[in-house]
């Protein structure tokens, strides 16, 4: 539990070396079986061969009989110019007493390897000699005449020790293992730099993330997966960055906003107070400006709240089918008079037979605000088209004016919180910067999209698309 605790409380560069550690003592196991099996596969059997075949070979010069004194004169003169000792036996069991070393003849030929031998089977033979410290390795081949076992070549070497097989090559070997040991720990190093930096840079960031300061950023210096956690960590700084500046713009407008009707209203209020007034018509008045901008007070008050509850993931919509036409004409109806005043002429394109699913007075309010920009923006005389379409798939409502129009840096900002086009004529009809961004989720609620097209001084066309649910459900029916 200790182990375990410490482990998971250590760094990630000590668990890194930790794991090279590892590494590099499994490679060094494994050099070890590796070097073993070499000289079990490669030496041991090499030398076994080699006995084997100078065995046979001298075998293959007995043909039958008694073992002839030639025989015996090409076996001593053989073993003269052989690395092996080469005996010649005629009795097993008198081999023992042919060894220049002590060894039990039973043990070292038994009952079962002589009848082996009978069938003309050779055997291989290996052992810890005491006197030569190292191991025998020894080929007993038998010499046969009519199934009659007449004598047997004995030949052995002493196996040289591991050390020595690769005593040449193990400075090589040494040099070998060093080198990859540096590389080895030069790589790991570096890639644990490489890896650990970002994630310390990291850190810092998110102290001073902590701090309330968004305008740091990693470095971006790989594209694997830490490169691409660097990149989201910017992301996310950029987003923090973005949202903290919105919250300070919005905090901005709206003290901005409210500076100018309160101030309004603090100074007529001491004017009507302390009777300031000559007339009750100029009184009258001055009650009238703050009624006016205690309105518009309000008005920006239930715009933010508004908005605040449309921005909310979880915003109830209670949808319904809505004569779409009837809904316009209804809205259009509020602004008689108003459209009377700036002299401007309504032209209206609406199709009566359009259906939306959507909420009545959500839908009223998007009419209503895209109205009122309208002819906010339009200067006397002049004319807003409304018109009203649809396919199979999608509803097309739309709302065009002739008016101020707005430039390319003003459309860009078309839907943010605040934004005026024109910011002196805006505050002066009462308007708070807000109707747009309503708009805007509210569409976005019902599923639908926002379009608009302007030009300075040629008027603004803002297109609203919806979902055609029921034209869609007539389309799957046919």
């Amino acid at each position: 539990m200790k182990l375990k605790c410490n482990w998971s409380s250590s760094s990630l560069k000590t668990k890194i070396r930790l794991l090279f550690a590892v590494i590099l003592c499994v490679s060094i196991l494994f050099s070890f079986l590796f070097i073993h099996y070499l000289y079990r596969n490669l030496y041991v059997n090499e030398v076994e061969q080699s006995l084997l075949n100078e065995g046979l070979k001298l075998a293959s010069s007995y043909t039958s009989g008694e073992i002839s004194d030639e025989f015996k004169t090409h076996l001593n003169w053989y073993n003269t110019i052989s690395e092996s000792e080469i005996l010649l036996v005629n009795n097993p069991r008198e081999l023992s007493a042919c060894l220049p070393f002590e060894i039990n003849h039973e043990g070292l030929i038994s009952e079962e390897e002589r009848r082996n031998l009978l069938r003309g089977e050779h055997l291989i033979k290996i052992g810890y000699e005491e006197r030569f410290d190292r191991q025998i390795m020894g080929v007993v081949v038998p010499l046969l005449d009519d199934n009659k076992l007449v004598g047997i070549i004995y030949l052995y070497l002493p196996l040289a020790p591991i050390e020595e097989v690769f005593n040449r090559t193990t400075p090589l070997l040494i040099a070998v293992g060093i080198i990859f040991f540096l590389v080895i720990f030069k790589i790991v190093n570096s890639m644990s730099n490489t890896i650990l930096q970002p994630i310390h840079e990291m850190r810092k960031y998110a102290k001073e993330l902590a701090k309330g300061n968004f305008k740091n950023r990693i470095p971006v210096r790989t594209s694997d997966e830490i490169g691409g956690l660097s990149k989201t960590f910017n992301q996310m700084s950029e987003a923090l960055d973005e949202s903290d500046q919105k919250k300070k713009d919005f905090l901005a407008n709206v003290a901005h906003e409210l500076r100018t009707p309160l101030s309004y209203v603090k100074g007529y209020s001491e004017v009507l107070q302390e009777k300031l007034y000559e007339t009750e018509d100029e009184a009258e008045k001055y009650l009238s400006l703050i009624q006016r901008e205690s309105e518009r007070m309000q008005r920006l008050v239930n715009d933010l709240l508004d908005l605040a509850q449309l921005e909310g993931e979880n915003y109830p919509l209670i949808k319904e089918p809505i004569a779409f036409s009837q809904l316009v004409n209804d809205t259009v109806d509020r602004f008689y008079h108003r459209l009377q005043e700036k002299q401007l002429i309504l032209q209206q394109h609406l199709d009566d037979e359009i259906i939306i699913i959507g909420s009545h007075d959500r839908l009223q309010q998007i009419i209503y605000n895209l109205l009122e920009n309208a002819i906010r923006y339009s200067d006397k005389p002049g004319t807003i088209s409304i018109s009203l379409t649809q396919n199979q798939e999608s509803i097309f409502f739309s709302i065009a004016d002739n008016g101020i129009g707005m430039s390319e840096e003003d459309i860009m900002h078309i839907g943010e919180r605040f934004y005026r086009a024109d910011k002196a004529r805006n505050r002066k009809e009462g308007g708070t910067g807000l109707g747009l961004a309503i708009v805007k989720q509210l569409v976005l609620l019902h599923g639908g999209r926002m379009e608009f097209n302007s030009k300075l001084g040629k008027g603004t066309t803002f297109t609203l698309v919806f979902p055609n649910e029921l034209g869609s459900n007539k389309k799957g029916l046919m």
